[in-house]
């Protein structure tokens, strides 16, 4: 309805119309007519991070997943796609962008309408636009870390009894997939194994090992690598033009490796960077391009030459320059422990170049890794490396709990620099046993032939060497070093016969022939010295049927260590030097073992105990008294009488002083009666 303005209604009356220029109603001027109307102002359009902004709508748009995007493409042109999918990986490679890609390719009908499912989504289509603006009815993206419980599964389980209500088919993108219960996975297992024909599930998970089996069976998994380097460094060029703004090769390298395989992190910090730079004057199309410098003071890094130069200080042991470098960290605003990750992820960087020497030529990593880097690998030992990495992997860890991080930083270099000229431990050991040249790789080959006597011997040597064998200078006296199975090396004179072959070398001289053993815990008791495990089943689990030197029959429980009788045979021939010793097993009962007749003799000296009759008068007066430990320093480490005495009373008499007795003290007593 049309409201008639004063001038019609004046007309109607028959009255002269008021003057346009006029008071109002109300006394106030009414705008004139010829003044033109102010537009409304157009609200500014929010805006979109650069993560959100240039999120790939396509496959060919992915980087870094070349092996996921060739095996999907495959599955759309043979019409061989899966019902489930799991994509799994770090956060930031493309996840959830995956997931929305196969979900347009699912219900894309092209731009006549007509078409099917394809690898290549148009982008125009209805159901195209709409999953890309995120109001697609049959595309449901579903939180699992707000909604866990079983009930939210049902929902879903529920939802897919119906028939989609726009697109081809129903899809069900299951984000943080790890963070549902066990029940509500029990649930979805039924109809993820046989959903409905119109329905797609797609998980998507970076904690892969919490997801379980049973569900991991039903799924093709994909496994979102880390994207390279070089890759997010060019990815992050292209959108940077895309913003018409410009950075240094080397800002961009900084970002690519703080993103650490991150498309999405990578994109955050490049939006932080551009912010920086532009309001600073820096990354116009007229202006210089933002630099490394500016990057890495917004990211809280030092700067990797000066990270160079902090770690050859320390090698070199120069404390005054080290800390004179974290000085000026400090005042510019840099994390010191920051710094000392930027040095542990340089030892690592160094220690590859000296393993892989072809890494010096890999155009991936930064010039200065390149030139500097290998110029420290070239000189420094891998001793020294694998020393340094240590400390600063404690000391790293160190500065996180110290209470101030720069002291606590400052303690770490000190302690570089300090054991900067102190030679590795190997280094140690080769000049105690006379060698001052390195120490050469130990060779997995046969030993080679001894070498001829008189001028061929030379010859023999240099062939040593031809063939990769350690032929290192012998030390003085003409000794022979020679490595053993436990790591450590062992001095052989030229008289030392050769070992056996099939036995490990022991670091230590042989021992002379002992004296046969005469009783049964003498040859436990000799044992004891050469083989502790046997020996503790020879005390706790043997049985002496009968010793007769050199025959022994014993009795070995169940359960007791393999081949006992011919371990225990094979170190008194060796021990002894006799090779008529005879170890055989026996079903006879056999004596108690040595542990049951210890404790035999304590129980006796227990009971003795509490019979006597001051003891009982204590316990008398103190009822809720127990008695100890019974102790007679008479009894040997089995706690048996010494055998010379096994004849006599086991239980001796319990001897105790006089209540008038006085306290003599221990240096008083007259030691020549104990001797």
């Amino acid at each position: 309805m049309t409201v008639p303005s004063d001038q019609d209604r004046s007309e109607e009356a028959g009255l002269p119309a008021p003057p346009a220029d006029g008071p109002g109603l109300f006394g106030d001027a009414p705008q004139s007519s010829a003044a033109p109307a102010m537009p409304d102002a157009a609200p500014a359009a929010p805006y979109r991070v650069l993560a959100r902004k240039y999120r790939p709508t396509t496959f060919d748009d992915l980087i870094g997943q070349e092996t996921t995007v060739r095996i999907l493409r495959n599955a759309f042109a043979q019409g061989r796609v899966a019902h489930a999918f799991m994509l799994t990986g770090v956060r930031g490679v493309g996840k959830t962008t995956t997931a929305r890609i196969i979900a347009r390719a699912l219900n894309c009908t092209g731009p006549d309408g007509t078409g099917g499912p394809t690898a290549d989504p148009c982008g125009v289509c209805p159901n195209c636009v709409a999953i890309l603006a995120d109001r697609h009815p049959d595309v449901l993206e579903i939180d699992a870390a707000s909604r866990t419980g079983v009930d939210d599964v049902r929902e879903i389980i529920e939802a897919t009894r119906f028939r989609p209500m726009q697109g081809r088919m129903k899809v069900f993108i299951i984000d943080e997939v790890h963070m549902l219960s066990r029940n509500a996975f029990n649930a979805l297992l039924k109809t993820l194994e046989e959903p409905p024909p119109q329905v797609t599930f797609i998980f998507a998970t970076t904690e892969l090992r919490k997801v379980l089996v049973t569900v991991l069976s039903r799924c093709q998994t994909f496994a979102l690598r880390r994207v390279p380097q070089v890759e997010l460094a060019a990815h992050f060029d292209r959108v940077a033009q895309a913003e018409h703004v410009r950075f240094s090769a080397d800002a961009l390298a900084l970002i690519a490796r703080a993103a650490d395989g991150s498309v999405r992190d990578g994109l955050s910090l490049l939006d932080q960077a551009i912010a920086q730079g532009t309001l600073d004057g820096e990354g116009g199309a007229d202006a210089a391009p933002i630099g490394v410098d500016l990057v890495s003071g917004m990211l809280g890094l030092a700067d990797r030459e000066l990270v160079f130069d902090l770690l050859e200080a320390v090698l070199e042991g120069r404390a005054d320059r080290a800390l004179d470098i974290t000085d000026d960290v400090y005042m510019r605003g840099g994390d010191l422990g920051v710094m000392l990750g930027d040095m542990l992820e340089l030892v690592h960087t160094v220690s590859r170049i000296k393993a892989i020497p072809a890494l010096r030529d890999n155009p991936e990593m930064p010039e200065a890794e390149r030139q500097r880097g290998a110029a420290l690998a070239a000189r420094v030992p891998v001793p020294v490396l694998g020393r340094t990495w240590q400390m600063l992997l404690k000391g790293v860890a160190e500065v996180e709990q110290a209470p101030d991080r720069r002291q606590a930083a400052d303690m770490v270099l000190i302690r570089l620099c300090y054991v900067a000229d102190l030679p590795p431990p190997g280094d140690v050991v080769r000049k105690v046993l006379g060698q001052d040249g390195p120490a050469a790789p130990i060779q997995a080959t046969t030993p080679a032939p001894a070498a001829p006597q008189g001028h061929d011997a030379p010859s023999a040597a240099a062939g040593m060497q031809a063939h990769g064998g350690a032929a290192s200078a012998p030390p003085a006296g003409g000794a022979e070093i020679r490595m053993v199975a436990n790591g450590g090396m062992r001095v052989e004179g030229p008289s030392d016969p050769a070992p056996r072959q099939g036995r490990v070398e022991a670091t230590e001289p042989a021992r002379p022939p002992a004296a046969p053993p005469r009783t049964w815990r003498e040859t436990v008791a000799f044992i004891s010295g050469r083989d502790a495990m046997l020996h503790g089943h020879l005390r706790h689990a043997t049985h002496l049927v009968s010793f007769s030197p050199p025959v022994i029959e014993i009795r070995v429980e169940r359960n007791s260590l393999p081949g006992l009788a011919r371990r225990l045979e094979a170190l008194l021939r060796e021990g002894t030097g006799d090779g008529t010793w005879q170890v055989r097993q026996s079903e006879a009962r056999g004596e108690p073992t040595l542990a049951e007749q210890g404790a035999e003799i304590i129980q006796l000296h227990r009971v003795a105990a509490e019979a006597h009759p001051l003891v009982q008068a204590a316990m008398q007066v103190f009822p809720t008294a127990r008695l100890g430990e019974v102790t007679d320093h008479a009894l040997d480490d089995y706690g048996l009488p010494p055998e010379d005495m096994a004849d006599r009373n086991l239980v001796p008499d319990l001897e105790f002083a006089p209540l008038d007795a006085d306290l003599v003290e221990e240096d008083d007593l007259d030691t020549d009666d104990f001797v």
